[in-house]
């Protein structure tokens, strides 16, 4: 009988939990339906109103992409990246005028949003230069410097060279190139996501991937700057090519040098000032904005700079400011504790504080990050997809997507998963979109083009994950 009531019990609270959510749903979808007509009826005041309601209607639209971004990262369920799910939603809510529903197109033309998307772009690239390290590049050695060499080269030039010609001819060149350097991009997210889940980043092979995926970040960026030089200053020439590659090189290597030995002076001073979060979030942020800045004034993108500043900063530049709270708690409640348990409860919590100054970056990233992915998707313009030729094309550049990457793994050396670091290295993730993205800016990426460039990088981050995860369980067995 207590079985029998256990079991019921349990079936009633499953039930209740789902009818809950059930309930939610439909409350969510019916406020949704109530939303065009609120707002149609505040049409007649619009004018009125002044610069208050075109505010008050951009906060509105800021809410809804980042409720439609959360909403999205239900694909996080069946073990993909959120990335995804954002980029999917702002296909749909781009393309629901083929539907007739024109609710959603006015965000396409509103510039606050468009600011926030390119604001996106840079702090994303920002936090991945925090990420990096430059010391752990230097320790995964020579092979994962070559799978990243072979892993740009091979893709960028049968995309710029070969595919891209031959599948989709009388285009810009430049247009190519741009496709080319899609090609190059890595998402190293996606792959470390899932090693991690695995508990397999410890690998030989997760090292290599991860390594060379940096590198290749930096080589990408590199052809990104070339790229969009060229296109800015309308020639094409060697010296021209190899000043820009010196200019990229020269800012790069000089920004990290100069700020390795800067950055702590300017810690330091501020830290005088004050010792507190905003302080040290203050800094941090403005380091990232200001590199930005500094590249495109060079002639470079924006992003370059920001990834640079993030590969700059560390954890040493802020030791004069405050650790984050629940640091300090912890150890203000082990100050009287034995020395053997305080260092071990020192050494747990390091990694914590030295994390401090991505975590406080991470809030900002959340709020403008998924604006870029949905503003980047609700770019894609599905009527260009409805050319049987488009389509196929889209395949084709994915099959080389593939086969770009997949042979960088043949050159990582003996003792090694070639295959397992081929695949990857493989998912283009946000890196590809922003490629994307800016061609689109510069007028030289069609419509056609940048919906293939999607197409690719859908494809590749969607598949790549199973496969990864198929050839480690295969591998451990």
């Amino acid at each position: 009988m207590s079985s029998l009531f256990s079991r019921f019990s349990d079936f009633f609270e499953l039930n209740r939990i789902n009818l809950k959510r059930v309930a939610f749903f439909f409350i969510f979808v019916a406020v949704l339906c109530t939303i065009p007509l609120v707002m149609a009826s505040g049409d007649a005041s619009h004018e009125a109103a002044g610069h208050g309601a075109e505010a008050a209607q951009t906060f509105f639209w800021i809410a809804v992409i980042l409720i439609s971004a959360k909403l999205s990262s239900l694909v996080e369920r069946i073990g993909q990246p959120s990335v995804l799910g954002e980029l999917v939603m702002g296909v749909i809510l781009g393309n629901l005028v083929l539907l007739g529903i024109n609710f959603f197109e006015p965000i396409k033309d509103n510039q606050i949003i468009t600011f926030l998307s390119e604001l996106g772009v840079v702090i994303l690239l920002f936090q991945i230069g925090l990420e990096s390290n430059i010391h752990e590049m230097k320790k995964v050695g020579m092979k994962a410097f070559l799978v990243a060499i072979v892993g740009v080269i091979v893709p960028f030039a049968l995309g710029a060279y070969v595919v891209g010609p031959l599948l989709m001819p009388g285009l810009d060149p430049n247009a190519y190139l741009f496709l080319g350097a899609a090609l190059t991009a890595t998402s190293v997210g996606i792959t470390a996501r899932v090693f991690q889940e695995l508990g397999k980043l410890k690998l030989k092979e997760a090292q290599i991937i991860l390594g060379a995926a940096v590198i290749d970040d930096i080589l990408g960026l590199i052809i990104l700057a070339v790229v969009s030089a060229l296109v800015t200053l309308g020639a094409v020439s060697l010296g021209i090519v190899s000043i820009i590659i010196a200019k990229a090189v020269i800012f790069l290597v000089g920004s990290i040098v100069l700020g390795q030995l800067l950055a702590k002076k300017i810690g330091k001073f501020f830290a005088k000032i004050h010792t507190g979060v905003a302080m040290k979030f203050t800094i941090a942020i403005s380091f990232g904005l200001i590199f930005a800045f500094i590249a495109q004034k060079i002639g470079l993108a924006p992003i370059v700079g920001a990834f640079a500043a993030g590969l700059v900063l560390d954890p040493v530049h802020f030791r004069y400011f405050k650790d984050a709270k629940i640091v300090r708690d912890i150890k203000h409640e082990i100050k009287d504790v034995r020395i053997d348990i305080k260092t071990r409860i020192n050494k747990a919590i390091e990694p914590h504080a030295h994390r401090h100054i991505e975590d406080l970056i991470e809030p900002l990233g959340h709020f403008v990050i998924p604006i870029f992915f949905v503003v980047t998707g609700m770019a894609v313009k599905l009527e260009t997809l409805g050319d049987l030729r488009v389509v196929l094309v889209a395949l084709a550049i994915t099959v080389v997507a593939f086969i770009g990457k997949y042979v960088s793994g043949l050159v990582a050396g003996k003792g090694v998963n070639k295959t397992l670091i081929g695949f990857g290295m493989v998912p283009r993730g946000e890196v590809g979109l922003i490629f994307a993205t800016i061609g689109k800016g510069l007028g030289v990426v069609s419509d056609e083009v940048f919906s293939v460039i999607v197409i690719m990088v859908i494809l590749t981050t969607l598949l790549t994950p199973p496969i990864l995860t198929f050839l480690l369980k295969r591998q451990e067995k």
